[in-house]
């Protein structure tokens, strides 16, 4: 959220409307099209839905102030253009105020397959749906203002209740365990090893063991929690998160599960 971007964010014109070429267009359709076909039965219900809310169509990149429009309908939910990457104090107060820091930019082809930041294919289809279901948009609301109140020394770790749910979290359902993390359903080879793969490790979600996880936004992820539904996400992040996060500090992060980062 806060090192130098390769991309540029597009901007408005007056009347709020963002100018996409032809290409981005195209490349909106081909990342569109292809996600809609491999979540179909992988997917969970609310995100589908979430899809259709907000009327997302495969011809054009989205417009903000349709997608904005639409959560407000809904769950009073909205969105916020910003550059692709932001200080983490920008996007906890957003996050806090119900807004949804929208990256404006989409990925260039030859970044079509993975991009480390989120351009809007990620930010809209990837995190925008299921801010359609009110207790998951209560969910996110409250882990801004918790994250605004705790301050910078909970940061690190309270990111990981967002990343292992909000980004890569997965969700039991009468169908069998379904996707509904951004990261998951805006990418193809992570919504095959979180739904296909054999090496992944799944662990129902529990808030001391996602606290002393760690993670790499790198690589296609080794571990994903699996909650019981939405209303369970909002019972989570009324805990006492700052007492909880001073206890997985004292005892420490579990051994990672992959090699470190070469520097």
């Amino acid at each position: 959220m806060s090192k130098q971007s390769t991309y540029t964010a597009a901007l408005p014109d007056a009347d709020g409307v963002y100018h996409y070429t032809s290409e981005e267009d195209r490349i909106w359709s081909e990342l569109y099209q292809r996600q809609m076909t491999l979540l179909a039965d992988k997917a969970c219900r609310e995100y589908l839905e979430g899809v259709k809310a907000l009327g997302l169509k495969p011809d054009k990149v989205p417009q903000l102030r349709d997608i904005d429009r639409r959560l407000n309908e809904t769950t009073g939910f909205g969105v916020e253009g910003v550059p692709a990457l932001i200080p983490p104090s920008r996007f906890y107060e957003l996050l806090s105020q119900g807004k949804f820091p929208l990256a404006t930019f989409i990925r260039r082809r030859e970044h079509i397959d993975y991009i480390e930041e989120p351009d809007i294919f990620h930010e809209v289809f990837g995190h925008c749906p299921l801010l359609t279901n009110q207790s998951y948009a209560n969910f996110v609301r409250r882990f801004g203002e918790k994250a605004v109140g705790l301050g910078k020394e909970y940061s690190w770790h309270l990111f990981r209740i967002f990343w292992f749910t909000v980004e890569f979290g997965l969700i039991d359902t009468p169908q069998g365990r379904r996707c509904f993390g951004a990261g998951i359903v805006s990418s193809p080879n992570e919504t095959r090893a979180a739904m296909e793969g054999r090496d992944a490790e799944f662990r129902p979600f529990d808030l001391m063991t996602v606290l002393r996880t760690p993670y790499r936004i790198d690589i296609v992820q080794p571990i994903y929690y699996v909650i019981d539904s939405f209303a369970q996400l909002e019972s989570i992040i009324e805990e006492d998160i700052g007492a909880r996060i001073k206890e997985a500090k004292a005892l420490g992060d579990f051994p990672p599960v992959f090699e470190a980062k070469a520097s």
